[in-house]
């Protein structure tokens, strides 16, 4: 999502290449398909006129780039505690060892202190930091319309802060929004920025699930609460839908990143919003338990819509919790193509899926369920996101 959506944005005004390891896609790109399920990037790849070229061959990519841009993914390590960003220490031992001067720009989602780190490391001086703030399935829209550009480097090297500014120029040109709120800081404290910033919305998802859970087991109406809540302009009439708890490829590892750097810091409420998140979890499995079904069906694994990303999605612990209890579990998942998924039958058929399932748990509905609706639990109030 981050790596195609900027490779598409800078590719109307700059000549891109797109390197990755997997093949499939690139083929994909080159043949103007988009690898993934964001429409937004299938749109934009089928009538843009794009410089972008995609590649499996780091020499072709490396070798007369001027800026070359890190998104691979950091996934989360338990064992460490800590991010795993080996995939980006690779990058930077391939451009060293093509002695490549480009300058590196890093997007990857990092530990708070990483960057500086990672310089000292390798003895580099070419390299800044700039979060993204991308929503899945809203990619490409937040890349041409961004909420703002965070800009992270040190300004102790000569000529650093003119480079990071030119990259900024060069974003802009390709964003549709003009008058982009920009800041340029450490890259430690872009680091900050982001892990912040994705902390404060996996606790805003808790904050309202834990008051949609109060309602519930007090009779009390949670839309008519919320929205008495959020008519308080200090609080806002948004992000505030319940769900099954938050999930997805970047608020579970975030938040957990997020606590770790806090290792000797006092705090309270940054680990509570793990610990929420679980509970909350573990409520929507008791509820769905007390209606006593034989078995329960799951209604799409994907966090959001227009997206096939159903990483650390929040009804997996749930499907866990269930099978515990002994009681049946079906996915009905259409961008899944396997029998299976972690052990649990997928039901390829609707009309089948919706037959058999005594109860059907949806943490975002859909109309297609209507026909259904006794069936269903789900605590989405507002049909969005």
């Amino acid at each position: 999502y981050v790596g195609l959506s900027n490779a598409v944005l800078l590719a109307q005004h700059n000549s891109v290449y797109a390197l990755d390891i997997n093949r499939e896609k690139v083929e994909m790109i080159n043949s103007g398909c988009s690898p993934i399920a964001d429409e937004e990037i299938a749109e934009y790849l089928k009538d843009k006129k794009l410089d972008l070229t995609a590649s499996t061959d780091a020499d072709e990519v490396y070798s007369n780039a001027d800026i070359i841009m890190i998104a691979t993914p950091t996934d989360y390590d338990e064992k460490l505690n800590y991010f795993d960003t080996s995939s980006i220490e690779g990058v930077i031992e391939d451009i060293l060892s093509r002695g490549s001067d480009a300058l590196i720009v890093i997007r990857s989602t990092v530990p708070i202190g990483y960057t500086a780190q990672l310089s000292e490391k390798y003895g580099i001086t070419n390299v800044i930091f700039i979060p993204e703030f991308l929503r899945e399935g809203k990619a490409l829209y937040d890349n041409l319309y961004p909420s703002r550009i965070v800009v992270g480097f040190n300004a102790e090297i000569d000529g650093l802060e003119e480079k990071a500014r030119n990259f900024v120029k060069i974003v802009s040109e390709g964003s549709l929004k003009e008058n982009i709120p920009t800041l340029f800081v450490t890259t430690t404290e872009a680091e900050a920025v982001k892990l912040f910033s994705n902390t404060y919305l996996a606790l805003r998802i808790a904050y309202f699930n834990e008051l949609d859970t109060y309602a519930q087991m007090c009779g009390l109406d949670s839309n008519r609460v919320i929205q008495g809540v959020c008519m308080d302009p200090r609080i806002g009439n948004y992000y505030n839908n319940p769900s099954f708890g938050y999930g997805g490829y970047c608020l579970p590892k975030d938040t957990m990143q997020m606590l770790a750097n806090y290792k000797n810091i006092p705090q309270d409420i940054i680990g509570a919003i793990t610990k929420s998140n679980m509970t909350r979890k573990r409520v929507v499995a008791d509820t769905i338990l007390e209606k006593s079904p034989n078995v329960v069906g799951i209604y799409r694994l994907i966090m959001k819509s227009h997206s096939d990303n159903y990483r650390q999605s929040a009804v997996i612990d749930k499907i866990e919790m269930l099978k515990h209890e002994n009681i049946r579990v079906v996915i009905y998942e259409p961008t899944l193509g396997a029998d299976e998924y972690l052990g649990t039958e997928v039901v390829k058929d609707l009309g089948e899926f919706k037959k058999i399932s005594d109860v059907i748990a949806a943490n975002r509905y859909h109309k297609e369920l209507d026909d259904v609706r006794d069936k269903v639990y789900t605590r989405d109030l507002y049909l969005k996101d």
